[in-house]
């Protein structure tokens, strides 16, 4: 399922295509709320019906939105309109990871500093969750 643009979904209208993969396409879009571009993951419409693939989707959504790190995106919103659902994040430019990673791979350095940004990112969220259970 593909959106063109000026599509409307929600208060969300979709510009361009960013990119597509297994749990869906993302999507620049305008948030027309707060007047400012957004990345916008759609699941498609063939994983609706599956309430396993639909969970999995959900769950994403609260797990990034439990995190909050530089190096991890922010999560603004989640919902359904008209049937679709979609996960509404900050839209960061640059390079895409798989841009970032050459054919001959990501130089050390820049992995073991990724690793340890995450390691750190799921800490806090960690320690976050503990908090929150006590």
């Amino acid at each position: 399922m593909s959106f063109a643009a000026e599509t409307q979904l929600g208060p969300y209208k979709i510009v361009s295509l960013i990119g597509s993969g297994g749990m869906g396409e993302v999507y620049r879009a305008r948030d027309t709320r707060l007047l400012r571009d957004v990345a916008l993951k759609v699941l498609p419409a063939s994983f609706t019906n599956d309430p396993d693939r639909l969970r999995r989707f959900e769950q994403e959504a609260r797990a990034v939105a439990a995190l909050n790190h530089p190096n991890i995106v922010s999560v603004h919103d989640v919902g359904n309109a008209n049937g679709v659902h979609y996960i509404v994040s900050e839209l960061l430019e640059g390079e895409t990871l798989r841009q970032r990673i050459t054919a001959s791979g990501m130089p050390a350095q820049k992995q073991l500093i990724w690793r340890l940004n995450w390691r750190t990112a799921s800490r806090r969220r960690m320690s976050r969750i503990l908090f929150i259970a006590i």
